[in-house]
């Protein structure tokens, strides 16, 4: 993708483009969640007429990223130590490090409202090892049953072939083959925001742009999808927080 930038008032705005064939739309803006800006234009748009629907929407564009900006203020480094909170379906749980006894394997568990974790070396990257584990095994179960949930409300033949991918910019992707990529990070949101993950991903299936009958459709899988896209933006810092 090519970077280019425009510039509004004192500020200068960076934004990356992408160009897809057939894309109906002139031109779709999306801020994300790390703060790049990223544009989809149709095959052969003038990067002129693109700087100019930039400029249009400058101001929301700065207000998104400014809204990031305090965000990240108030969040802090983990440091996987007793007492901090990590998040999973939305609820927050306490940390609680415990040395491993004897014989006793490394693990984790919830467990009463809070993540225990067992290790034999409490240092932080050993834990945060074994909760990137335990995430990533809870996510395999709990996205496996809402993508096959949301197949069965869309009428799907049968849900798309699903697999576990860290990234850092993005919840989810949609392979040309149909093969659904989620980000085992997602977990730590309600299940409401992983719904509309999944729904965003399985609608890329029948559309593969984010064109008005994409958003369409997305509509009538889940009426609220802008609400429940808003609380996981709301959440994106702390949920992505490492």
């Amino acid at each position: 993708m090519d970077e280019y930038s425009v510039v509004y008032g004192d500020e200068r705005i960076g934004f990356s483009v992408r160009f897809i064939p057939r894309l109906r739309k002139r031109v779709s803006i999306h801020v994300l969640p790390d703060g790049r800006v990223q544009v989809e234009a149709p095959e052969g748009a003038a990067i002129s007429e693109i700087k100019q629907a930039v400029l249009q929407r400058a101001r929301w564009v700065w207000q998104q990223l400014q809204a990031q900006h305090e965000r990240k203020r108030h969040v802090l480094p983990r440091e996987y130590v007793s007492g901090e909170t990590h998040f999973y379906l939305g609820r927050r749980h306490m940390l609680k490090i415990q040395p491993a006894q004897g014989s006793q394997g490394n693990g984790v568990r919830l467990w009463r409202g809070r993540l225990e974790v067992t290790t034999a070396k409490p240092d932080a990257q050993a834990v945060r090892r074994l909760l990137d584990a335990w995430y990533r095994e809870r996510a395999g179960d709990v996205f496996a049953r809402v993508m096959q949930d949301l197949s069965s409300r869309m009428r799907l033949r049968h849900a798309p072939p699903l697999r576990l991918l860290s990234m850092r910019t993005q919840w989810g992707s949609c392979s040309p083959k149909g093969e659904v990529l989620l980000n085992p990070a997602l977990v730590k949101a309600p299940r409401a925001c992983i719904e509309y993950v999944v729904a965003h991903e399985l609608c890329h299936l029948k559309e593969h742009n984010h064109s008005e009958r994409f958003y369409r459709l997305l509509g009538t899988v889940l009426t609220d999808w802008a609400a429940r896209k808003a609380e996981l933006d709301d959440l994106a810092e702390l949920l992505l927080n490492r």
